[in-house]
């Protein structure tokens, strides 16, 4: 007769349970869908960019030409880049259904953004001090937040 170890088959049943439900909270947890991740990713990035600098502007005897610089270049850059990701209509994440039932106007907050964005970098490769910067900055800001306003999901 062979004995079952009811501990040791116990303990693996809750740990396999532990385990599927850990599995499950994580796939809730994250995007499945790449252009959601995709968008996500660039944002989040575009954000500590702009913590960077508005650090400065916060703090202006911390100015850095050249960290301001390397931070407006990127953001000037992937300024272009999302855009691509908001195509697939499925792919909805954090987007308001607005991005594609007024995507004329969503196209012209993403152009305003690379324009700013542009704007700021040209700015920037001969900046100074925050002075020098901060009107720029702030054109970039409004621009984020214009965008975010009709076409991101309100979150508490």
């Amino acid at each position: 007769m062979i004995k079952v170890n009811n501990s040791n088959s116990s303990k693996s049943i809750v740990a396999m349970s532990m385990f599927a439900a850990a599995l499950a909270l994580s796939a809730c947890s994250s995007p499945l869908d790449p252009d959601v991740k995709a968008r996500q990713d660039i944002m989040k990035s575009y954000g500590d960019a702009m913590g960077i600098m508005g650090d400065m502007v916060k703090a202006p005897d911390t100015f850095d030409a050249a960290v301001l610089q390397d931070q407006t270049s990127y953001l000037a850059e992937a300024s272009q880049e999302p855009w691509i990701h908001f195509e697939n209509q499925e792919a909805i994440g954090n987007s308001t259904e607005a991005v594609w039932t007024d995507n004329p106007s969503f196209v012209a907050e993403s152009e305003k953004f690379q324009q700013v964005t542009a704007e700021l970098n040209n700015v920037a490769q001969t900046a100074t001090s925050v002075d020098d910067f901060a009107p720029a900055f702030k054109e970039v800001g409004a621009s984020c937040k214009s965008c975010h306003t009709d076409f991101k999901v309100k979150t508490d």
